[in-house]
């Protein structure tokens, strides 16, 4: 039997006796970080490329390794791979096999490692490679809600502010603001990515190896962008890891948000869009209902990202140097982060492009909540008042519309020159929801001639 298959693996000739079973399945993690098998191979490649051109082990061990990873390659992608709980995790997992298919050679592909460093190198590959995918899908999203910006510039809905009518503004602007946060999501993941992109291989448990290694040579042939300097920090170091999460939560709030509009313009009482039906369910009840439950249910996922940041950095700030077992503990919630972030805007993208917008009601709620009364103030202010003095004189404009229930605009000319003489007929231009939307012609302003320009803008950032 190989050393690494006794129960014990590969420290068994210290213990009297082997490891419990209760002890074995709260310690391991090979049946959740077996995911890394990909990182775990490419990087041991890497590693005994330079092992070998430092004449550390032969030529030949490197072959055997390199036919033995093939195999096992081979048997992980075809699904024939035996996980073993017994081998604790997916590095003395492949270890073994490969020992067992090659022999000594497979023994001697540790050489000047540990899994401390190991573990390090394998969870930046594997969440590299993820971070790509999400800037690609972050990519998606935003182009969703840029066609979705684009079809509906024209349309004005009501503004808001403590969920109460404020101003007039157009869809589309509506929509690039989310383009906007999306945006910063993706500068995010790429400062994370570059951060994260160094390699803690060669540090070894703590405190480097005899050995001579190329450590420099193994960071260009992964496509990393150097090495991490300290080799206590390079086997401890999750900083990578909660400033990903971090990044994620963001991303994950971003995308609550904006299903908190979903939510509200669906329900009856708005009836401002329709979610196409597939991003619907019904109720086993009431059989006329149609309910958002994916907006509804990505609002919760973002809880569940944001509790695992909170739960990493937990994790990480009693922690003396250098590595510990706690930080067996970062796998699951980074590897759910990333599922359920990667999951999340995969829906978005596709459930964005299928909304279906109801100018009209959009139009009345504007029209309900005297959303030109700031236009007509400065109507008043261009006319020579004082802002504070217009603010005032337009609050009286607004109640007496109240008491009438009719809008701004619907009040006779005589009735508002009752609250100031300088108001003349053109302030009927100025209070329609088109005029006020088309006023606000300034960079990064609602009018549809600025959200055409910012439409041009992000499309050719992402083209």
């Amino acid at each position: 039997m190989n050393q690494l298959d006794k129960k014990s693996e590969a420290w068994s000739a210290l213990f009297s006796e082997p490891m419990s079973d209760l002890v074995k399945r709260y310690t391991a993690s090979v049946f959740f970080d077996k995911r890394l098998w990909k990182a775990d191979i490419e990087g041991s490649l890497a590693h005994a490329s330079m092992l070998a051109a430092q004449k550390i082990i032969g030529d030949s061990d490197l072959a055997a390794i390199r036919q033995g990873m093939a195999q096992i390659t081979q048997e992980i992608e075809s699904g024939q791979f035996e996980w073993k709980l017994d081998l604790e995790d997916v590095h003395l997992n492949i270890e073994a096999r490969l020992t067992q298919l090659v022999g000594d050679a497979g023994k001697r592909l540790h050489t000047g490692r540990s899994r401390n460093d190991q573990v390090a190198t394998d969870v930046r590959l594997w969440l590299r490679g993820e971070i790509d995918l999400i800037a690609v899908l972050l990519v998606d999203l935003q182009k969703s809600l840029l066609a979705l910006a684009e079809k509906n510039v024209d349309v004005i809905l009501p503004g808001f502010t403590h969920l109460q009518v404020a101003q007039p503004v157009s869809f589309g602007h509506h929509m690039l603001a989310y383009v906007e946060m999306f945006a910063r999501d993706a500068d995010r993941m790429a400062d994370v990515r570059k951060r994260m992109n160094r390699l803690p291989l060669g540090a070894a448990a703590l405190a480097g190896t005899s050995y001579p290694l190329d450590r420099e040579s193994v960071a260009k042939a992964l496509g990393m962008d150097g090495i991490c300097e300290n080799s206590l920090d390079a086997v401890s170091d999750r900083d990578f890891a909660i400033e990903f999460t971090s990044a994620a939560a963001i991303a994950m709030v971003h995308i609550s948000r904006l299903s908190e509009e979903l939510v509200i313009w669906m329900s009856q009482n708005f009836s401002f869009i329709q979610i196409a039906d597939r991003f619907t369910t019904g109720s086993s009840i009431m059989p006329q209902k149609k309910n958002p439950d994916v907006a509804e249910l990505a609002r919760g996922k973002s809880g569940r990202v944001v509790g695992h940041l909170v739960g990493l950095i937990t994790l990480m700030k009693g922690q003396p140097l250098a590595y510990n077992k706690d930080n067996q503990e970062d796998k699951e919630p980074l590897f759910d982060t990333v599922d359920t972030l990667k999951d999340t805007l995969r829906i978005f993208a596709d459930m964005m492009g299928g909304i279906t917008v109801r100018p009209e009601a959009m139009e009345k709620a504007a029209l309900r909540g005297y959303a030109t009364a700031t236009d007509l103030a400065d109507y008043l202010v261009k006319k020579g008042l004082p802002f504070r003095d217009a603010h005032e004189i337009v609050a009286h404009a607004v109640k007496e519309a109240t008491s009438h229930n009719c809008d701004l605009s619907e009040l006779p000319l005589a009735v508002l020159q009752k609250f100031n003489a300088a108001i003349d007929k053109d302030v009927y231009d100025v209070l329609s929801l088109r005029g006020s939307l088309n006023a606000r012609n300034v960079t990064g302003g609602t009018a549809p001639a600025q959200v055409r320009l910012q439409l041009a803008k992000h499309h050719a950032r992402l083209a």
